[in-house]
């Protein structure tokens, strides 16, 4: 495969566990295909000449697009974007875009959870809905958004952190039906449950035939 054409794609994140994670969601295990392996994966981290992006748009899908298309006309390869979040029901759809900085900045996952469990204190446990939110962008190398995604998956936030899986919100966010936490699902599991996974299913398709109609199948 190593003479064969390949498209480099960028991921636009420099959170390495989600970078690892889109990588894996990407390419996964028990979905292989040949297309994959045309794909080189790297992360905008190993590119400290890319901009940081102002997060200002007031949805995932907005500011989906904001990095890919930013990071991608900088650096002049295909760039895939990320932006996910958790909205919760008794906080009217909080921390939403700002999940990642809902503690303030720097963006901190212990503070955050602090912070969301101090605001859920009072709500009993009927009311303590939510739902993780993803959206994907996908933008070639002159910064144009050529695909989108989106996926999401409900659960509860429960009242302490559970397990050491994950990162962000994972160990406070229940999945009733497996009766643990994201921290607490292996991999494997989460990787069939959770938003990311869905927004990427829905883009795995569109993505092999891009590549296939740009370097060939």
């Amino acid at each position: 495969m190593s003479d064969s054409p390949t498209i480099r794609l960028v991921l636009g994140s420099r959170n390495v566990k989600k970078c690892r994670e889109m990588a894996e969601l990407i390419a996964p295990p028990w979905e292989r295909r040949p297309w994959m392996d045309r794909v080189v994966i790297e992360s905008i981290a190993a590119h400290p000449e890319a901009p940081e992006v102002v997060e200002d748009a007031d949805t995932f899908a907005g500011n989906a697009r904001k990095k890919a298309s930013e990071g991608a006309k900088a650096l002049g390869v295909w760039v895939l974007a990320d932006d996910s979040g958790l909205a919760v029901d008794a906080l009217k759809g909080a921390p939403g875009v700002l999940s990642a900085r809902y503690a303030g900045e720097p963006s901190d996952d212990a503070a955050n959870c602090r912070k969301l469990l101090e605001a859920m204190a009072d709500v009993p446990d009927e009311r303590r809905g939510a739902a993780f939110r993803c959206a994907l962008a996908l933008a070639d190398p002159e910064g144009r958004i050529r695909l989108e995604s989106e996926g999401s998956v409900r659960g509860r936030i429960i009242r302490e952190l559970r397990g050491p899986g994950g990162f962000g919100y994972d160990p406070m966010f229940l999945i009733p039906e497996y009766h643990r936490t994201f921290g607490e699902l292996s991999a494997l599991v989460k990787h069939q449950l959770s938003h990311r996974s869905r927004a990427f299913a829905h883009l795995r398709p569109m993505l092999a035939k891009l590549v296939a109609e740009t370097v060939g199948g």
